[in-house]
């Protein structure tokens, strides 16, 4: 399960902030969807799922995209 880390602050307008490294990032509206279910303890299915029900994408681009945004999060050292 994917956590977001505890000093990460993190607005209701998609605005992250790291406080150990100072760097600050912007997500989309999909980004902030899947950080508060990151936050709600959601696990990846279920995550998918909800992507799936509310956009009109495929699996497999569904899939790529939250792994792809996952990676950002771990590079930047924002997720456990």
């Amino acid at each position: 399960m994917v956590k977001i880390k505890k000093n990460i602050a993190v607005s209701d307008t998609g605005f992250l902030f790291n406080p150990m490294t100072g760097d600050s990032f912007s997500v989309n509206p999909i980004g902030q969807e899947i950080i508060r279910a990151f936050q709600e303890e959601k696990g990846e299915e279920e995550i998918l799922e909800e992507i799936l029900e509310a956009y009109r994408v495929d699996r497999s681009t569904a899939e790529k995209d939250l792994l792809d945004f996952k990676k950002m999060l771990a590079h930047y050292k924002l997720i456990d």
